[in-house]
């Protein structure tokens, strides 16, 4: 299966758990449709990409990068790279690759989209985000990458950014974790 069909099928069988997240979710298919290349970062004006929110185990701490490019808070993530096997091998990767934390187990679900524009790709261009969550071991330590400035924990209650899409994020990936729990050992 291409990575193109791995997204097709991973967005047709994900639950949106909003209207909002539904919509996004019929844009994603209806490009990637249209745009064979629209997981790859040449694919312009949008190309797909994937990220993981990494939480502690009870919910109340998340890790997050600062972004040497974008100079903001982010949940770790970037392009989908032709030699990734799907969607959540391209989380897995970014994740690992930017929070030095080896042995994440991300949920296979989507637990958010995001369409934002990123400047520093070019004019115009969108990352059409597909957002998965994972929990870090008990006393994980992160590291700094190349593409970050910082990696660090920080408790919910007193993140680095009010940015409602981060927010969302944040809160329709604890709500998952209570839910379902399908990180525990």
């Amino acid at each position: 299966m291409s990575l193109r069909e791995d997204a097709l099928r991973t967005l047709a069988s994900w639950s949106p758990p909003t209207v909002g997240q539904q919509e996004l979710r019929q844009r994603y298919v209806d490009y990637l449709t249209r745009h064979a290349s629209g997981v790859l970062r040449e694919d312009r004006p949008h190309h797909l990409t994937a990220s993981t929110l990494v939480l502690s185990a009870d919910g109340a701490q998340v890790m997050l990068t600062l972004h040497a490019k974008a100079q903001r808070w982010f949940q770790f993530g970037g392009h989908l790279e032709p030699g990734d096997a799907s969607l959540l091998a391209a989380a897995t990767r970014e994740a690992s690759e930017e929070s030095g934390l080896a042995g994440l187990t991300l949920d296979p679900a989507p637990v958010q989209l995001s369409d934002h524009e990123v400047p520093f790709c070019g004019p115009g261009v969108h990352h059409y985000d597909v957002r998965f969550v994972a929990v870090a071991a008990a006393g994980a330590v992160p590291a700094v990458s190349e593409e970050s400035l910082d990696v660090r924990w920080f408790p919910v209650a007193a993140l680095p950014s009010e940015d409602p899409d981060m927010l969302e994020l944040i809160d329709l990936a604890r709500r998952r974790l209570a839910e379902t729990s399908p990180f525990a050992g």
